[in-house]
This record gives structure tokens, C-alpha cells and sequence, in this order.
């Protein structure tokens, strides 16, 4: 990996394991670990009951807080020389393309612009893929209160939009993954084997096919 420092970002729907995937990682490869703090977010469970009308409160909170993180996290850490997200700040606009009005993205885009500018690109990002079917069933397994009503065409949406976005990538190199037949969490050959692939810091896009051998572009 880069010396001093390698950044991992992982992406995908939710429900699709960012955060399960960047605890694993951080823990094997000793790296310093940043997660998303959603659930700061006090218009989070009144979106879910009414998106359209605390959509934009939901958001603006969302992009600040994420800003701020964003800057502590490039702070350098005495004891870890790599670091692993599971977001990565330019998604942020998925979600409000997805959930403000025109009026609102006018604004929303004026801000944006204005913070990417200071937040640090991933040196490689990771982006997992997964149905729609197998995202309700992992939101519903997880059980998380505020997501207990999610709407069934609003999580097929995101990963639309999701795919749409990551199909024309190209600011830093990009490891697509299809997490149907990858167990990371219980199976640790599954996650040894991505993680000596990981270490070959590969570059452009590539899709990750586990189990097929050291060729998987």
C-alpha cells in the first residue's frame, strides 16, 4: 500500500454492508476506521415517514456533518498509517438528486461545490453491489427503528442511481463488488482473499470475482 497513507472508501445502497466490509478491513489491515455518523442526524426518522417534506433539512444536515467529518479525518494519526471509510463524500449528491426539488438542488448544488473542494479523493474505492431484494432483506435483519417503514421503489431507486453513478466513475480507482455470492462476515477465506487483492492496489475499474484467480478485470 502508499506510504504514508492509503484511503479506502467503501460505497453501495444501504443495507449492503459498508460498515460490516470497513470494520473487517480496518481491523486486519490495521488501519484507522471512519464511519458515517447517520444516525446524528435528527430529521433522519421524520424523512423516512415523509420524504418530501423534511427532505432538504434531512439533506443540508447530512452534507455539513459529512463536510466536517471529512476534514477531521484527513488529520494525521500517529498510530495508523491507512485509513478506511464507509462513505465517501460526493455521494452525498445521489441522495439529493434523488429526494430535493429543482429549486432546492439549485441551492444544494451551490453549497456542495463549495466544500468538495477542501475534501481529499479515496485512493481506492470500493463499491458493493447488491439487488434490491437482498438490500430490504438486510434492512429488515438489521432492524434499525427508523428504517422499520423503508419503502420497497425508494431503495430500488437509490440503487439505480447507484449503478448509474459508479458505472461512469473515474476520480480514483474503483473495485466493483457483488456481494450475492460473498460472505465477508462469516466466511474469512472470502475476506483474505479480497484483502490480498486490496493489497495489489489495483487500478482503473475493475470487478472483483472471488474464488477465480489472480486475473479479475
Amino acid at each position: 500500500m502508499k506510504s504514508p497513507a492509503y484511503y479506502i472508501a467503501i460505497e453501495g445502497v444501504i443495507g449492503v454492508g459498508k460498515s460490516s466490509l470497513a470494520r473487517l478491513l480496518a481491523e486486519k489491515l490495521g488501519a484507522r476506521l471512519v464511519l458515517e455518523r447517520f444516525e446524528d442526524n435528527p430529521f433522519l426518522s421524520d424523512f423516512y415517514k415523509d420524504r418530501k417534506r423534511y427532505a432538504f433539512q434531512t439533506q443540508l444536515f447530512f452534507l455539513l456533518s459529512r463536510y466536517r467529518q471529512q476534514l477531521e479525518l484527513m488529520q494525521p494519526d500517529l498510530f495508523h498509517k491507512n485509513l478506511i471509510t464507509d462513505y465517501m463524500f460526493i455521494k452525498d449528491k445521489l441522495f439529493a438528486y434523488l429526494n430535493l426539488d429543482e429549486k432546492e438542488i439549485v441551492l444544494y448544488d451551490q453549497l456542495l461545490n463549495l466544500l468538495v473542494k477542501q475534501v481529499a479523493t479515496p485512493d481506492l474505492l470500493i463499491y458493493l453491489q447488491a439487488d434490491t431484494e437482498r438490500l430490504m432483506h438486510n434492512i429488515k435483519l438489521r432492524g434499525r427503528t427508523y428504517e422499520k417503514n423503508m419503502d420497497r421503489d425508494y431503495i430500488e431507486a437509490l440503487n439505480q442511481i447507484y449503478n448509474q453513478f459508479f458505472f461512469r466513475y473515474s476520480q480514483s480507482p474503483l473495485l466493483i463488488i457483488n456481494t450475492t455470492d460473498i460472505d465477508f462476515v462469516n466466511r474469512d477465506e472470502d475476506l483474505e482473499e479480497l484483502i490480498g487483492y486490496i493489497r495489489q492496489s489495483p487500478s482503473g475499474t475493475r470487478h472483483y470475482h472471488p474464488g477465480k484467480g489472480k486475473n479479475r478485470c
